[in-house]
C-alpha cells in the first residue's frame, strides 16, 4: 500500500461534462471528468451494449496493427466500478434534464 493511500488521499471526481451523441448508433454520449479541480480526462464513451445495457468505455487510440489501446483507464476494479457508477449516474440525470420531444399530429 503506498503512502497516499495509507493516509486516504484519493483523486475526487469534481466535474463530470456529458456530451450526447445524436448519431443514432451505439454510442450514446461522449464525456470529460475532472479530479480534484486540476486534471481532466476527455473522451470517455458512454456506449449502448447488449440488451440495451450502458456502459463505460475509456479514452483509446487506434495502432499500427489497427488494434484499439485505452490511452487513460482505472488500475483496480473498485474505482472502475466507482468511476462507472459517477458517469452513469450523471448521463442519467442529463438525460432527465432534456426536454421531452413532443409529438406532433399531422
Amino acid at each position: 500500500m503506498n503512502s497516499r493511500m495509507k493516509r486516504g488521499l484519493f483523486m475526487q471526481i469534481t466535474d463530470i461534462r456529458i456530451r450526447e451523441v445524436r448519431s443514432g448508433g451505439k454510442m450514446k454520449a461522449v464525456v470529460s471528468i475532472t479530479f480534484d479541480d486540476v486534471f481532466v480526462v476527455h473522451d470517455i464513451k458512454i456506449i449502448q451494449g447488449k440488451e440495451e445495457n450502458l456502459f463505460v468505455g475509456m479514452p483509446s487510440r487506434k495502432t499500427v496493427e489497427g488494434d484499439f489501446r485505452d490511452v487513460a483507464h482505472p488500475i483496480n476494479t473498485g474505482f472502475r466500478e466507482d468511476l462507472q457508477k459517477q458517469i452513469l449516474d450523471k448521463y442519467q440525470e442529463f438525460l432527465l434534464e432534456q426536454p421531452k420531444e413532443e409529438a406532433v399530429s399531422v
